[in-house]
């Protein structure tokens, strides 16, 4: 319990700009603000209460994994961190962007894999101060190549949506894929076309939204963690988070 409000406490100090600006949500299966407000409290939590009282923090149920990955996601921030002021500034990307929306962008990069072992997904989130998330599946169902790609972007998407994000730059090495989202390629088969109307679905629910297709060579990071995860190679699985996915998410 001290652990996570001490992550907490490390995640408001490094982003202090977004915790003033923005309510925050707070994931947890553990009663944290019952703990922190108690009146026989420990020194320590009690001052980790006051100040995180000056913010707009939300505590709610944890009902997903990825609650744990946003944890890890602010304990890998260096503690020279500063958050940019200009929020229209981001990584060079070989797209435009559009700058009349000037709510930070976000850059998103989805990889699948099928191999002998099995299938999986590689995603890596970066956050407008390139700073990455990032994310290795093993699916324990039998997936094609074109499943795989939809698999890692439906699920790249989603993490996305639980960052809140609202801005968002797609890189994806599946020119099949970028097709069918972009209308350029015609879905064949009930779960192509499945897979394409989900991502869609997600893809709407930003404010704004870009997918494009890069080489293999641009997508390096990604495609080692798919690779990764269709081997469910477990020596690595102390610096890669390992998620094992049993169902397709397109439903």
């Amino acid at each position: 319990m001290e652990k996570l409000a001490y992550a907490l406490i490390l995640a408001s100090r490094k982003l202090r700009p977004y915790f003033q600006a923005h309510r925050v949500e707070v994931r947890t299966s553990f009663p944290l603000r019952k703990v922190m407000h108690k009146p026989e409290a420990s020194g320590r939590m009690m001052k980790w209460a006051v100040e995180l009282g000056q913010f707009d923090v939300e505590y709610k149920p944890r009902t997903a994994i990825k609650g744990q990955a946003l944890a890890n996601f602010f304990l890998e921030f260096p503690s020279s961190h500063e958050v940019s002021g200009n929020e229209c500034a981001t990584e060079s990307t070989p797209m435009e962007i559009p700058m009349e929306n000037c709510s930070p962008w976000w850059t998103l990069y989805v990889d699948g894999a099928v191999n002998g072992n099995g299938a999986g997904s590689g995603i890596v989130l970066v956050s407008p101060e390139g700073h990455k998330l990032q994310s290795s599946i093993h699916f324990g169902f039998k997936a094609t190549n074109n499943d795989a790609e939809y698999e890692a972007l439906i699920a790249g998407l989603k993490l996305a949506l639980e960052m809140k994000v609202e801005n968002l730059n797609v890189f994806s090495d599946s020119m099949l894929v970028v097709g069918h989202i972009k209308g350029g390629f015609q879905a064949r088969g009930p779960r192509t076309d499945l897979y394409m109307r989900h991502a869609q679905e997600l893809m709407g629910k930003f404010k704004e939204v870009n997918l494009e297709q890069i080489p293999r060579t641009q997508n390096a990071d990604a495609d080692a963690l798919a690779k990764l995860g269709s081997q469910r190679e477990a020596t690595l699985l102390g610096v890669i988070p390992l998620e094992i996915q049993e169902q397709h998410l397109s439903g």
